[in-house]
């Protein structure tokens, strides 16, 4: 495993890794990224999973026309799990198809990812998405040991600047991701019609569903949710976003 390097992917690109193993590594690891200026945060949670072809199409068409050009235009941090699966797969294609040029922070747990052009050692592990251009491996072997240090990092990233939270699809862990975004007081928005547990929630704060799960109930007690349906305009979520981005 790596300490501190330079990735070089399949693709030609390059991306900055640094394995932590305190909290308080972070701030200096940031500087040294270069990613020490305040700025607006976008933290991208949850998964793609159990997602019909048309809603696919759909969500990725979120990425590429609004996510994408929206961090680029405003100039803003971007921060998932950085793995080649599901939402963060979607996000680093998405810059890549734009040309984006915006920070794209990948966190994940060291003992499940695999470093790229190195021989795979455990068939468990998940390659980094090679369209990232920085990766803090955080201790843990679990997925969800690294849900408390992306909130955190995301808080250090902004450090006073707006930042929010989008769930698109999402089971178990990404319910811990917003938990502790929750926690952190970053303002979620819902992705409706993406499935799982971002539809649970979306019933949820609509009151379609007479039976909530205890920890869904915390969610949407402590926390500030907006909704956005995936049958609506994408310049509804482009609106929604850059108010909470630009406030």
């Amino acid at each position: 495993m790596i300490s501190s390097s330079r990735l070089t992917f399949s693709n030609g690109f390059t991306a900055q890794a640094k394995q932590i193993q305190h909290q308080d590594e972070l701030v200096t690891t940031l500087n040294d990224f270069g990613l020490h200026q305040p700025r607006p945060v976008l933290v991208i949670i949850g998964g793609a999973s159990q997602v019909s072809e048309a809603d696919l199409a759909r969500l990725q068409s979120l990425f590429v026309d609004v996510l994408a050009p929206l961090a680029e235009e405003l100039g803003i941090f971007v921060i998932d799990g950085g793995t080649d699966a599901g939402v963060m797969r979607l996000m680093g294609d998405a810059r890549s198809i734009t040309g984006g040029r915006f920070p794209l922070i990948g966190v994940a747990p060291v003992g499940r990812v695999s470093m790229p052009n190195r021989p795979i050692l455990d068939a468990e592990t998940t390659p980094l998405e090679p369209n990232h251009t920085h990766f803090m491996l955080v201790p843990g072997s679990n997925w969800g040991d690294e849900s408390p240090w992306l909130a955190q990092i995301a808080s250090l990233l902004a450090d006073g600047a707006p930042s929010v939270t989008v769930l698109v699809n999402g089971g178990a862990i990404a319910l811990i991701d917003v938990q502790e975004n929750v926690k952190a007081g970053r303002p979620i928005v819902v992705i409706k019609g993406s499935g799982r547990l971002a539809d649970e929630i979306a019933m949820a704060v609509r009151q379609v569903e007479p039976e909530v799960r205890e920890p869904v109930s915390v969610v949407l007690r402590d926390g500030q949710i907006s909704l956005f349906d995936l049958s609506e305009p994408t310049t509804n979520l482009e609106d929604l976003l850059r108010q909470k981005l630009s406030g």
